[in-house]
């Protein structure tokens, strides 16, 4: 969109926060670059610049708007609409690929040539992997400093740099302030130490209703936990693990975290804001969604309503074997048997959370006759479980059509089961369960017709079939529907 001069013209002049994330606006006589919708009176249109990421504002030597803050706009919604390579690597590079692997680990992962990754990132974002995760270091870097009271050093290796020497000098470049001068700055009381409070912003309207609902019931005790109002649950990272807490307010997530190393705090944010869809753009969904005479009723009733996915894909396939055939609640008591045996014990002193869920190493070792549940459903466990081991990727940077070839191949799985894992964990916004009995029901009291004709009938939702099936979901009277009591 970047590319679009008098269009990106008009979302400055409007200060349309709705583009914040997909572009951003520099100021040639300031040399300051700022979201779309900063408060500031716009610059005249022949001092305007575009660019499609913080990094390429950066590398082009700019700093970031101290009123607006764009880096920390929503993220692009394009890098969760699509499957391509620069969308995979976009997806991985928020999640600290970089950052722990280098860009070799990076390509590695996308399954080509560093030179390659390089040249399509660089063509789409004006900046290449490393200024990528650099501009990713320097926000994490802003959030340590104003809301913790961590000595500058050990923060700067937190953040991922090198040395305090790099860490101080990225600060005073994007920022034009010194870390000093920036805690100074900063609003409010710092966290006690390893407890973080950020806030995760969105794109207006957010419907909580289902977002909440579902993951509170659907969740695993031990792992996931409704407490005061907050959605809470164990993260599995890079280098640790960690504890969040995630309260719906206008106009961002409150987000509560606990981390063994802050080291992951990206990681952490990537996955708390994956797993609430917060990088979505609700207009251009809803809009479309609305076209359709029996879906615009539902999308006018709750406008904003986003995908509940997951923090771990293979944890999410797991779970949605172990769901197959069965109630929620019986999906939940299989999961718990399985965390108490085979997942990390994790201390939580701030509420109920006991473990982390097992990881796929774990679950290779497990009695498939501790398993209260049919032959044929132990077995498609166990399947999974050898495939996660030997190598299939269900993570943010998966290839959705490679990954859903893969399932599609175990014994056991079927459509319902891959689109199931389509949906929350690879998080394709396109996929489509028609089989489910909740699709099923909403079909019958909408008049949509049977199967074929729901099928036929999806094809003007698409690429919006993941958000149709929230709003047919919402039709029948179930807790995943409703935002549970404070």
């Amino acid at each position: 969109m970047h590319d679009d001069f008098e269009r990106c013209v008009r979302a400055v002049q409007a200060k349309d926060a709705r583009f914040d994330g997909w572009f951003y606006c520099a100021v040639l006589t300031t040399r300051i670059y700022c979201r779309p919708s900063c408060p500031v009176v716009p610059p005249k249109r022949q001092n305007m610049s575009f660019y499609p990421s913080a990094a390429a504002a950066q590398q082009a030597g700019f700093r970031a708007c101290k009123r607006c803050r764009p880096d920390a706009s929503p993220g692009s919604p394009l890098w969760n609409e699509r499957a391509d390579l620069v969308a995979r690597a976009m997806r991985l590079i928020a999640d600290g690929v970089v950052d722990t692997e280098g860009v070799r680990g990076l390509a590695a992962r996308l399954g080509y040539s560093v030179r390659q990754v390089e040249r399509q990132v660089f063509a789409e974002l004006g900046a290449g992997p490393l200024a990528l995760a650099r501009a990713q270091r320097a926000q994490t870097a802003r959030t340590l400093i104003e809301t913790t009271t961590l000595p500058m050093t050990e923060l700067a290796l937190a953040a991922g740099f090198g040395s305090i020497r790099a860490f101080n000098d990225t600060v005073r470049e994007v920022f034009a302030l010194s870390p000093t001068e920036l805690r100074q700055r900063a609003k409010g009381k710092p966290s006690a130490a390893g407890a973080l409070v950020l806030r995760l912003p969105y794109r207006k309207p957010l419907c909580p209703d289902n977002l909440f609902g579902h993951l509170v019931a659907t969740g695993v005790p031990g792992v996931e936990e409704w407490r005061d109002g907050a959605y809470r649950r164990t993260l599995r990272l890079p280098h640790g693990h960690g504890v969040v807490a995630l309260r719906p307010e206008d106009g961002h997530i409150a987000c509560r975290l606990t981390l063994t190393d802050l080291r992951d705090l990206p990681a952490a944010t990537s996955r708390c804001r994956r797993l609430l869809d917060l990088d979505a753009d609700p207009v251009a969904v809803d809009e479309q969604l609305a076209t359709d005479p029996l879906l615009a009723p539902l999308v006018a009733a709750a406008p904003g309503r986003r995908v509940p996915r997951t923090v771990d894909g293979a944890e999410f396939a797991v779970r949605a074997v172990l769901g197959q055939q069965v109630s929620t609640a019986a999906a939940r008591t299989h999961a718990a048997r399985l965390v108490v045996a085979h997942g990390e014990p994790v201390e939580d002193p701030a509420g109920g959370l006991t473990h982390l869920f097992p990881s796929a190493d774990a679950l290779a070792s497990l009695d498939p006759e501790t398993l209260a549940m049919p032959r044929s459903r132990r077995r498609t466990l166990l399947a999974l479980v050898e495939a996660l081991t030997g190598g299939l990727d269900l993570s943010a940077g998966s290839d959705w059509e490679a990954a859903r070839a893969a399932l599609n191949a175990l014994p056991g799985f079927g459509p319902w089961t891959v689109e199931s894992i389509a949906m929350r964990a690879l998080g394709d916004p396109d996929a489509f369960l028609p089989t489910d009995l909740g699709i099923k029901h909403a079909a019958e009291t909408l008049g949509l017709g049977g199967q074929a004709a729901v099928v036929a009938r999806s094809a003007a939702w698409r690429p919006w079939r993941a958000y149709a099936t929230q709003h047919l979901w919402a039709t029948g009277d179930h807790a995943i529907n409703r935002m549970p009591a404070a």
